[in-house]
This record gives structure tokens, C-alpha cells and sequence, in this order.
């Protein structure tokens, strides 16, 4: 594995050891969360799992944890989910793995949110890793203009791009298609935030604010803890 690898999994069995049997836990979507799952799934807790996406549902049952939809359990004790960049305060770009509006569901159910990540996801402005920005399919690339206008105000001049996979438009799990903002800083992610939002055909976007509750991130000499 790589030095991110060892880093990811290392947050994700960090991670893992905040578990309590009886729980209902939240499992987060890519390559970070995986970690996290398969280090839950050895613990052999008896725990009751709300997954962020179909993939990370298939995983978790394939390592025989119990799956259960969001609001059909108590509230969620515990999230565990990864990141595109943490940026100050916890501040976090998601979405790379285009599970974002089943994420912050999730998220915004959850008593706690811990993110894991590598050392390399830490940053000190958000913005470099591309804003990715869910939007219902019909009518999309009107959406898209209004996004721009958006952008603009904040001094954001790149178009966003439709993400595009095999040859057409990636779909969420919901249906939805991914828009990428090459931002390259976000000065003002609450704002921003906050005018996406407002967007008629906008589900949701990537900045995570004011959710994350610890920061699990692995580095060469072992995890670090970060709050906000």
C-alpha cells in the first residue's frame, strides 16, 4: 500500500476503536470510509448501520454488518465518513465520491461526526479540490448558469463542469448529476454555502460546515486529533 493508504487506514481503525456496541453508526462513502468499515466489521460489535451510498451499503453487508435505512433506527450515535479537503475549523469539502446529499443527511441525523482522512486532505483555504455541486437532471445546464452567476459574486470566474464518467454524465444515487466548481479559494465558505443553496435546481453542494466534531487524520508518525 501506499503512504496515503497507510494513512487512511490508520484513521479508519482509529476511528473504529470509538464504537460502542449498540450503536447506530453512519458509514461515510470512498476510499477513506472503506478503511473504516472493514476496521468496524472486525471489531464484531453488534451495531446497526445507515450507509451513505449503495456502495458503501454493499460493503458493509458483505462483511456481515447490519444495514438499515435512514429513519427507520433511532437517531445516528455516531458518523464516520472521509474527506476531500479540511480546511480551518473543520471546515470540509465532500463529495468527490458523488454521495454528498445522502452524506450531509446523514451527517445532520448524527449525535457525532468524526471525518478520517490522509495527511494530504488537511489544507489551509478551502477551494483547491473541485466544489462538487449536486443538481436535479432536468434543466440542468440552466442550473449550471445560475451556479456561474453565483460564483461570480464571490470572484469564482471558472464555468462548472458536468461530471462525466465512461462517457456520460455521472448519476448519484438519487438520480441527480454532479457539477465540478474549480474554485481555487473559497474566502468565504459560509456564504457561498448559503447562495448555492438558494439555487432552484441545486439539491445540495460539498461544504460541510459546522458538522465535523473530531478530526481523525493519519500522518507518518500515527493520527492526529484535531477539533474545531
Amino acid at each position: 500500500m501506499s503512504s496515503a493508504d497507510d494513512q487512511k487506514r490508520a484513521a479508519g481503525e482509529a476511528a473504529a476503536a470509538l464504537v460502542e456496541t449498540g450503536m447506530v453508526v453512519g458509514l461515510g462513502t470512498g476510499s477513506t470510509a472503506a478503511w473504516f468499515v472493514r476496521a468496524l466489521a472486525a471489531r464484531g460489535l453488534n451495531v446497526t448501520c445507515v450507509a451513505t451510498s449503495q456502495a458503501t451499503a454493499d460493503l458493509a453487508s458483505s462483511f456481515g454488518l447490519a444495514i438499515a435505512e435512514l429513519g427507520e433506527t433511532r437517531a445516528i450515535d455516531l458518523t464516520v465518513d472521509g474527506a476531500d479537503e479540511i480546511g480551518p475549523g473543520l471546515s470540509l469539502i465532500k463529495g468527490g465520491g458523488a454521495a454528498l446529499l445522502r452524506e450531509k443527511l446523514v451527517w445532520e441525523a448524527s449525535g457525532r461526526c468524526v471525518v478520517i482522512a490522509d495527511a494530504a486532505k488537511q489544507v489551509k483555504t478551502l477551494g483547491k479540490f473541485p466544489l462538487p455541486i449536486e443538481v436535479v437532471a432536468f434543466g440542468h445546464k440552466t442550473t449550471a448558469l445560475r451556479i456561474c452567476d453565483v460564483l461570480s459574486e464571490f470572484d469564482i470566474a471558472m464555468m462548472p463542469r458536468l461530471r462525466v464518467t465512461d462517457g456520460g454524465p455521472v448519476r448519484t444515487d438519487g438520480g441527480n448529476l454532479i457539477y465540478d466548481a474549480a474554485c481555487g479559494r473559497i474566502e468565504e465558505p459560509a456564504a457561498l454555502a448559503a447562495a448555492l443553496k438558494s439555487v432552484t435546481g441545486v439539491v445540495d453542494h460539498g461544504l460541510f460546515l459546522d458538522l465535523a466534531d473530531l478530526a481523525l487524520i493519519g500522518a507518518d508518525g500515527g493520527v492526529m486529533t484535531l477539533e474545531p
